[in-house]
């Protein structure tokens, strides 16, 4: 049962529920039943024998000469423990406290009054004997006292704190209620934050409380929303340490097998194993900056291992006993560690791990070190000699010494915030204790642990304080209000180490069987920026402020962070847990802890205030809404309340402000009007927010998986009112108008004129128009939308550590585009002229995704993007325009091949030259027959290396000498030998010797003995005096080139014989004497039509393939396809 012992100037710091005090003067007549009650208390307590019975019997008679209190009901709603305060609905007649006594206790009291007075056993019991029937009587409702419990969780959780011990809890309540009306907290309600508000917050049934108060104006202290998401559970042996790496996701665990593992809290892996001992590993810390893990066990050693290696740097005897705890030093190179020798030593890596310092003074074991976040110089320590000792580096005696623990202090540990000097520590007393260490006291101590308290820590980022028992818990204190906000329990049974990680969320817990890492809260930051780029934000309560001022002559580039002076404007009452400008700029609206405060901007004053867990201004500055509660919504006018605007017959999760009040439901979104209170349409889905243009004409819904844009019709929701229509649940069908459905889940949005501007859960900045979505910009995190400012042209963003940095974004662009998408291009074309220059070139990318391409190539100014529009809209002069002033071999290879694809042979050898596509010339020389171009190729080719290409181009021309040259230079001497049988006879001696002498070189004597040089053995080699004079008939043809309009009459001539022909008699042949018509006069004659003329052919053959197609698609395909391959 956790119960805090309150400093009487703060009760609401111990009470789930706050009053204010009754006023003196309204005391309430004793009824007249109740002087015999008082008067059968007074026998009561001069026959009792027990302290106890007497105090309570004294409490008892006080009670009823007391305020009359009103009884309320309490309803708590699960998950998120909202509470609502409403009239209590018993029964009638039930409708005070008093009533309720005399309808309930007094005839029970009569009847069991006579036994009080003779019944010595009846004399020990309490003065309200309430049976499990008395307890029942009221429709399902237990009462203690002024606490009613519904009937669902009525014993849950007590017995095991009172043993079963009815008695003992009559008395425990009877002695708190007198403190409870002392300090006007009624009831006395901290057992109810340990058992029904934790019940509630793990998803336990809805319930409701009820208790007495003087007035309706009871609120209701409000649990923290603080949402808790598991991002690991790692099973394994005793975990004794925990540590976070400062830049990678990952999580030290030292066990106490020996132990030690790194795990990959993002992907659950289990990154890398240490076995560093067979003992226990009690500590391990990262050293980051050296890639180092640092070990203690209770083998006495320090061990250092590096984690890329998994090599052991270092390892030397560090203590006398077992080693308990380790502090890496966050600037030096400095390591501490405590130990059960009763000493702390200071270790510097920069010098082989000399020992620098040893610290003496306790005369216990040391359980842990921490160092001074502020004050590096210091740090603490905690000891089981129930002390805390804080030390200076560089002094072996302690600066002082904190005492008040019963028993062993466990853990200690710094606030990080400036305004506060506190120290954190847990005790085998089942205490956690907050301390000033400049004052040297005691500040506050917790109590709610069953078992021995193993640590505790101040988060560095919430205002929220973590402890952990050998009972298994871990519980979850406010900081500031020192209330028990939730108590965990993973099931894996005492709790023994914890570690946080600096600027995050993420806590990781280390169990007897294994570790868990959990992430509290969300990391967005509490910030808000007006229209005039003054930004204020929250750290913790202190509110901070500053603003943008981009300078004319100050290029801010995109992306790049904004360097601005912060300055302390003034600080909250409440934990800001959101914080909003009005539409104006003029107000500030803080909402945090179940409170709504709004401050002028200014000045930071305090303009009004009230409960609250929502808070959201309409367009109209001087009017918002607050949620309060479930089941109520109120809406103000210049800071005056609307009573009754808005009547809610189911329970409201949230609202959202702008053109229309929403209020959301479990499974659907109403949109009110705000002057009316009228439903203006019913929308079945679950949003997480809502965002409106200034117009108030679109909004954005945004859920979970996607994000929804709507009309809203103002002039038709009017005319329906107006007419006198009637207005029922699902409000005016005519009023909203669905535009467009995007799968994207929104992180943070805002409207620019028509455009939706947004950041999303993958870390990207897009914006929407006319249904269309373009990505501004990446990020390596996330970002959130601060706004856009027209006088710069700017959006506006920051990370969770409020770094700002910006984007330049164009309202003209924005016009621009939705004109096109409208496909209204009048209104386009007039626009375009003021976009910025430097624009362009997004708006020509835009216009080639609506693939309006000519317009985007008149627009583009980057020649790449012109290049590449050029050559998809086969526009070849624009784009060897661009070519050539570029000079781009890629460029060229492009042309070249859509110079091919067209036909443009001129303009693709011009290409292929400039791109340096041998492969493309030979293509080009070959089919055209360009002798002369396949000479420059063949010696262009030989200097690039590329033989192949040389080879094909001499093996064209006929010069067969070049050829086994090539062949030769490449050390392919048998092909040489071959090629130079079949083609060049004369050649084959030289060619032959040479293979000899390459065969030898390799010592293969015998395979070079074997080769038959034609010239020695002619019998071998018939025909070769033949071959011969065939050569010298070819070498002569050879010197007059055929063009290639000559291969028709050339084709039969490729099949001849010629060395038959030459055994034949009928001497050398003349290649020339062939026929002269071209391929196109031939595929004319073939097709019966009339000759065109030469130049009308080149043209034909080099620039006009539609003709072939046409020939196709007129049946002769076998014809025309021939025609093309023989041109090939």
């Amino acid at each position: 049962m956790a119960i805090v012992r309150p400093k009487k100037s703060k009760p609401s710091a111990w009470s789930l529920i706050r009053a204010p005090a009754p006023p003196k003067t309204n005391a309430h007549p004793i009824p007249p039943l109740g002087y015999i009650l008082i008067a059968l208390v007074f026998i009561q307590w001069l026959h009792a024998t027990s302290l106890a019975v007497k105090l309570q019997c004294l409490i008892g008679a006080g009670l009823f000469s007391c305020t009359e209190y009103t009884f309320y009901t309490m309803t708590v709603e699960s998950p998120d423990g909202t509470v609502s305060v409403k009239p209590f609905a018993g029964r009638p007649g039930h409708t005070t406290v008093h009533q309720y006594i005399m309808n309930v206790f007094y005839i029970p009291i009569l009847i069991h009054g006579y036994h009080a007075l003779i019944s010595s056993t009846a004399l020990r019991i309490l003065l309200f004997p309430l049976n499990i029937w008395l307890l029942e009587m009221i429709q399902g409702y237990t009462l203690i006292y002024l606490i009613g419990y519904n009937a669902a969780w009525t014993y849950r959780g007590y017995d095991a704190f009172f043993h079963g011990t009815i008695k003992l809890w009559y008395v425990h309540h009877w002695l708190m209620m007198g403190a409870a009306l002392e300090l006007a907290i009624l009831p006395y309600a901290l057992p109810l934050t340990e058992t029904i508000a934790s019940y509630f917050m793990q998803g336990q049934p809805k319930g409701n409380l009820s208790t007495g108060h003087k007035s309706s104006t009871l609120s209701a202290r409000h649990v923290m929303k603080l949402e808790i998401k598991k991002k690991l559970l790692a099973r394994s042996e005793r975990v004794k340490s925990m540590d976070f790496h400062p830049t990678e996701p990952w999580i030290l665990a030292s066990l106490y097998d020996g132990h030690a593992y790194i795990w990959n809290y993002e992907t659950q892996a289990l990154v890398k194993t240490f076995e560093v001992t067979d003992q226990p590993v009690r500590a391990a810390k990262f050293i980051a900056r050296k890639n180092y893990v640092i070990t203690g066990s209770d083998d006495m050693q320090l061990r250092v291992f590096n984690y890329n290696t998994h090599e052991k740097v270092h390892s030397w005897d560090a203590h006398s006993d077992y080693i308990r705890c380790i502090a890496v030093h966050p600037t030096l190179p400095y390591v501490l560690s405590g130990s059960d020798d009763m000493t702390i030593r200071l270790w510097d890596w920069d010098k082989n791990w000399k020992c620098m310092q040893t610290f003496e003074g306790h005369t216990h074991f040391i359980m842990t070190v921490t160092i001074n976040p502020k004050d590096t110089n210091t740090f603490a320590s905690a000891c089981v000699d129930r002390t805390v000792k804080v030390w200076s580096l560089g002094s072996s005696v302690a600066n002082f010494t904190l005492e008040g623990h019963e028993k062993g202090v466990n853990w200690v540990d710094y606030y990080y915030g400036g305004e506060k000097p506190y120290l954190v520590t847990a005790g085998d007393d089942q205490l956690v204790k907050i301390w000033d260490y400049q004052n040297k006291t005691c500040v506050q101590t917790l109590e709610g642990h069953s078992q021995n308290a193993t640590f505790a820590v101040f988060h560095p980022e919430l205002p929220i304080i973590i402890s952990g028992s050998e009972d298994g818990s871990v519980k979850i204190w406010h900081a500031n209000t020192y209330r028990l906000e939730n108590t965990l329990n993973y099931g894996l049974n005492r709790a023994w180490a914890i570690a946080y990680r600096r600027s995050t969320n993420d806590v990781a817990l280390g169990f007897d069987h294994g570790s868990v890492v959990i992430k509290l809260g969300r990391e967005e930051p509490t910030v808000s920026m007006d229209n005039g780029g003054k930004i204020i934000w929250a750290k913790h309560n202190d509110i901070l402020t500053s603003s943008i001022r981009a300078s004319a002559g100050d290029e801010v580039k995109d992306g790049e962070r904004i360097a601005s002076a912060a300055k302390d404007l003034g600080s909250c009452e409440v934990y800001p847990q959101t914080l909003q400008h009005s539409p104006n700029g003029r107000f500030v609206v803080v909402c945090g802890d179940g409170e709504f405060i709004i401050y002028t901007a200014l000045a930071w004053r305090n303009k009004s205030f009230g409960s609250g867990l929502e808070f959201v201004w309409a367009l109209d500055s001087n009017e918002y809404a607050v949620r309060e509660s479930t089941n109520k919504v109120k809406v103000f006018k210049n800071f005056k309340e609307k009573p009754n605007l808005i009547r809610l017959n189911y329970s409201a999760e949230g609202i959202f402000g702008g053109t229309l009040l929403g209020v959301k439901s479990a499974s659907f979104l109403n949109l009110y009007d705000w002057e009316s209170g009228l439903t203006v349409r019913r929308i079945d889905c679950n949003p997480k927010n809502v965002y409106w243009s200034e117009t108030g004409d679109l909004m954005t819904i945004a859920c979970e998986d996607s994000f929804y844009v709507l009309r809203y019709n103002r002039l038709a929701y009017s005319q329906f009112v107006e007419a006198g229509g009637q207005v029922g649940e699902e409000g005016v069908e005519e009023a909203l108008e669905f535009v467009t459905e995007i799968p994207e889940n929104v992180q943070t949005g805002c409207w620019v004129g028509d455009c939706f501007i947004y950041t999303n859960t993958g870390n990207r900045l897009n914006y929407l128009v006319g249904g269309q979505t373009q990505t501004i910009a990446h990020f390596d995190h996330a970002h959130y939308l601060l706004g856009y400012i027209p006088r710069d042209d700017r959006l506006y963003l920051v990370d969770k550590d409020v770094n700002v940095v910006s984007y330049g974004i164009s309202l003209t662009v924005i016009e621009y585009q939705t004109a096109v998408l409208r496909g209204d291009m009048e209104l386009a074309e007039t626009l375009l002229p003021r976009i910025p220059h430097e624009q362009l070139n997004k708006i020509a990318r835009f216009l080639e995704s609506q693939d309006l391409k000519e317009l985007a190539l008149e627009v583009s100014t980057d020649q790449e993007h012109k290049f590449d529009l050029a050559i998809q809209l086969e526009r070849l002069d624009e784009a060897v325009v661009i070519a050539r002033v570029s000079d781009s071999e890629s460029k060229w290879k492009t042309l070249g091949d859509c110079a091919m694809n067209k036909w443009k042979i001129n303009l693709a050898e011009e290409c292929f030259i400039h791109a340096k596509d041998l492969s493309g010339l030979l293509l080009i020389y070959t089919s055209s027959g360009n002798a002369d171009g396949l000479r420059r190729l063949a010696a262009l080719a030989k200097d690039a290396g590329k033989n192949n290409v040389a080879f094909s181009c001499y093996l064209s021309l006929g010069q067969m000498e070049d050829c086994i040259e090539i062949l030769i230079e490449t050390e392919r001497i048998p092909e040489a030998a071959m090629l130079a049988r079949t083609y060049v006879p004369s050649a084959v001696p030289r060619v032959l010797q040479l293979w000899k002498d390459s065969l030898v070189a390799a010592k293969r004597e015998k395979t070079a003995e074997a080769l038959a040089d034609p010239l020695e053995y002619e019998d071998m080699f018939p025909d070769l005096q033949y071959g011969l004079l065939a050569e010298q008939a070819v070498k002569a043809a050879r010197e007059t080139p055929v063009p290639a309009s000559s291969y028709y009459a050339w084709k039969e001539s490729l099949d001849r014989d010629i060395i038959s022909d030459v055994k034949s008699g009928r001497g050398l042949p003349n290649l020339h004497a062939q026929d002269s018509h071209s391929p196109v006069q031939h595929y004319h004659e073939t097709n019966g039509d009339e000759y065109p003329t030469d130049e009308q052919a080149e043209h034909y053959i080099q620039d006009d393939m539609s003709h072939l197609s046409l020939e196709e698609s007129n049946g002769n395909i076998e014809e025309s396809s021939a025609y093309v391959d023989d041109l090939i």
